[in-house]
């Protein structure tokens, strides 16, 4: 195998934005790698040809970073391969998150640490990946900063596997495993985009039920989703608005629902109509 050349650099993109948070402005003592540490764990091939590795973030106490539906307080992680070399794709797995509330509002992510499994297709099966990554983070405390990291290495290697199998196990449950029922969904067009209604026969989650919609085009602005339980069922509705400003053709089988507590995390890919 060959052995791991990793290495990471971090650059601040800006001084301290507060990202309209209308929190204190103080900067933070020291160089922004004082506030992040980042690297990249090798990890090892999978029976399906592809080379599992990890990013690992470790966050100065008290500072945050954001999983990939942030809320709208909340910066979304951003991911740019294109400089790899033999990579035909990448899938990044995403641990259980936190929800956090602050000045009311709500925002979803990590703190202190995390590791991010990432699943790389290589173009070539068999041959080494180099990978060659430009990741966008916002990491928050009282302010929030925006950061850049760049990050080289070459797949596959040795090393990082135990905390990447950690963090695979800490995914949440599929609907399969949480053994969820019924997920239906109406929708319905409002001036600015469509009104959507998911009722889904599950379990209680725990204190703090938090359901989050995700679309795959980003471009559309999906809000913060309002909550009922209703014995097993959790009802949840939120706006879905495009750039357009005017309604749009829904296909329910890309909606990813997350339904996130304080027992455990659940993930649904689809609803059927009413």
């Amino acid at each position: 195998m060959l052995l791991a050349m990793t290495s990471t650099r971090i650059v601040r993109l800006a001084a301290a934005a507060a990202l309209a948070l209308g929190l204190a402005q103080t900067a933070p003592a020291g160089p922004p790698e004082d506030v992040l540490r980042a690297e990249i764990l090798p990890g090892w091939k999978t029976p399906e040809g592809t080379y599992m590795a990890g990013l690992k973030l470790r966050l100065a106490p008290g500072w945050k970073t954001y999983w990939r539906a942030p809320g709208d307080a909340g910066v979304p992680p951003r991911f740019d391969w294109s400089g790899s070399g033999n990579m035909a794709g990448v899938r990044v797995h995403w641990p259980v998150p936190r929800v956090f509330t602050s000045n009311g509002l709500r925002t979803i992510g990590y703190e202190r640490e995390v590791v991010l499994p990432l699943e790389l297709t290589p173009r070539e099966p068999g041959q080494p990946v180099e990978l060659r990554a430009r990741v966008e983070l916002g990491v928050c405390q009282d302010i929030c900063l925006p950061m850049e990291l760049r990050l080289t290495g070459m797949l596959p290697a040795e090393g990082g596997a135990e905390a990447i199998r950690a963090a695979l196990d800490a995914r949440p449950l599929t609907a399969r495993e949480a053994k969820v029922g019924a997920v239906r969904c109406t929708v319905e067009p409002i001036r600015d985009g469509l009104r959507l209604t998911a009722e889904i026969e599950v379990a209680a989650l725990g204190a703090g039920e938090t359901v989050v919609f995700e679309l795959p085009d980003p471009s559309i602005w999906v809000s913060e989703a309002d909550m009922a339980r209703q014995g097993g069922r959790l009802v949840a509705q939120a706006d879905l608005v495009p750039a357009s400003g005017t309604p749009f053709a829904l296909d329910r089988s890309e909606l990813r629902i997350t339904l996130l507590g304080e027992r455990r995390a659940v993930d649904i890919r689809g609803c059927a109509g009413r």
